[in-house]
């Protein structure tokens, strides 16, 4: 079992400042900051920016309370997240999110423009589809997971309450495939030239150019809105990254954050996975540096 399980069931914040950009990355995992971001937190250069690590509420070290799903459980982490930055004395910050913590940070720059330096997001969405419930259920129960992935979850939380908020994960993430109020658009017709290139010999990526960013999101994205409206509020620099085998979050999600988004980037990994960041570190970490200085 690949993981959107930890992509998307427990989200932990990842904190980069430097010193005169301020940068605060957030993702979704059933893990912690220092067991998501790994590679991030020993490699990027902290010469630049500053790490703060960050567990929200029922994850990680936050726990009491526990992990709960509320209808707005998106909203209330993202101001969580701006809550902690304030408190810790940081004026303006860049935001880095992965999965659930990409939606986390694509509502966090909406909502909170005067605080937000640049934003970097990768293997999240903005809405939830007929299809991505099905996806979820696929990962509801944890006893299916590979041990790889499985076990130093459990390990950390564990077993009833790691499984308990799997599954309640499932269900309040699902809920928002029943809201209608804000429809994808069909842009099945539409293609999208793309570069190539090499980054440093290893994995190919290829960049899609902001003139020509037309999503080639189709009918698939007419799901249940999730932040759709906010994606327009988004006035800083953004990048958006997505792994072309990510078995949990296909790609016309990032297209159609990318279309929305006024002037952001995206750049598409051909081998990149749901875990794109871990698995092809070296490359991520220079990528999102180079944007974020």
């Amino acid at each position: 079992m690949s993981c959107r399980s930890a992509g998307r069931v427990l989200w932990s914040l990842l904190q980069l400042q430097p010193p005169t950009r301020y940068f605060n990355n957030i993702c979704q995992n059933p893990g912690s900051g220092q067991t998501d971001f790994g590679p991030q937190l020993k490699f990027m250069n902290k010469q630049l920016f500053t790490i703060v690590a960050w567990d929200p509420r029922g994850y990680g070290k936050s726990i009491p309370p526990s992990r709960d799903f509320p209808p707005d459980f998106f909203e209330r982490d993202a101001k969580d997240a701006v809550d902690l930055m304030q408190a810790l004395k940081f004026k303006k910050f860049s935001l880095l999110g992965w999965s659930d913590g990409g939606i986390t940070a694509l509502i966090a720059a909406a909502k909170y423009p005067n605080l937000i330096h640049k934003l970097v997001v990768w293997g999240a969405n903005a809405s939830v589809t007929q299809e991505d419930v099905r996806i979820y259920n696929g990962i509801r129960d944890v006893s299916k997971w590979s041990e790889k992935v499985r076990k130093p979850l459990e390990e950390m939380y564990g077993h009833n309450y790691f499984a308990k908020t799997c599954e309640a994960w499932v269900d309040g993430i699902s809920h928002f495939a029943e809201n209608s109020d804000v429809c994808g658009e069909d842009y099945s017709e539409a293609v999208v030239p793309l570069q190539s290139m090499k980054v440093n010999g290893s994995a190919e990526i290829r960049l899609q150019p902001v003139k020509e960013a037309h999503a080639r999101a189709s009918g698939y994205l007419k799901g249940g809105n999730i932040c759709q409206q906010l994606l327009p509020d988004i006035k800083c620099p953004t990048f958006i990254i997505h792994g072309e085998k990510d078995p949990l979050v296909p790609q016309a999600h990032a297209e159609y954050i990318h279309k929305h988004i006024k002037g952001s980037r995206l750049l598409l990994m051909p081998e990149g996975k749901h875990n794109l960041h871990l698995r092809f570190a070296e490359d991520f970490n220079r990528q999102v540096e180079d944007f974020l200085r």
